[in-house]
């Protein structure tokens, strides 16, 4: 049996700093070889460190990002909407942007988290109390 090794290994370094943010720098290909270390990475420090409310991935030394990459991405994203974590996405290439672009995924991984079913329920009935006339 044949095995595959990815010419550029994936190489994750994560950092705390302070008791809220982490930090995860990719350094290579993010893809079908590789996406499961970037997920299992942030996986086991989200559990080491449930006081983070900030991640940023630092994508400055990523290379390739192919559909499984982008799959772990989104990965990342729902775990971290889901702890109410930030996720903010640095030192995006052009060929990420454009990535995340043309599938439709760029506002959603680089933009705020999405309300809460009750946050949204909040606004629309304060919504809704501005709207009703005054007698």
């Amino acid at each position: 049996m044949t095995a595959f090794v990815p010419d550029t290994p994936l190489r994750v370094v994560a950092t705390l700093s302070g008791t809220h943010a982490l930090r995860i720098e990719i350094e290579g290909d993010l893809d079908f070889y590789t996406a499961d270390t970037l997920v299992a990475t942030v996986r086991t420090q989200m559990e080491d460190n449930p006081d983070v409310r900030e991640l940023e991935l630092a994508c400055g030394g990523m290379g390739l990002c192919d559909s499984a990459g982008l799959a772990a991405l989104l990965m990342v994203r729902r775990r971290t909407s889901a702890a109410g974590v930030h996720l903010a996405l640095t030192g995006r290439s052009g060929r990420l942007d454009r990535l995340l672009d043309v599938t439709g995924t760029l506002h959603h991984l680089t933009g705020d988290p999405a309300e809460t079913a009750k946050d949204q329920d909040q606004a629309r009935e304060q919504d809704q109390e501005q709207e009703l006339p005054r007698q």
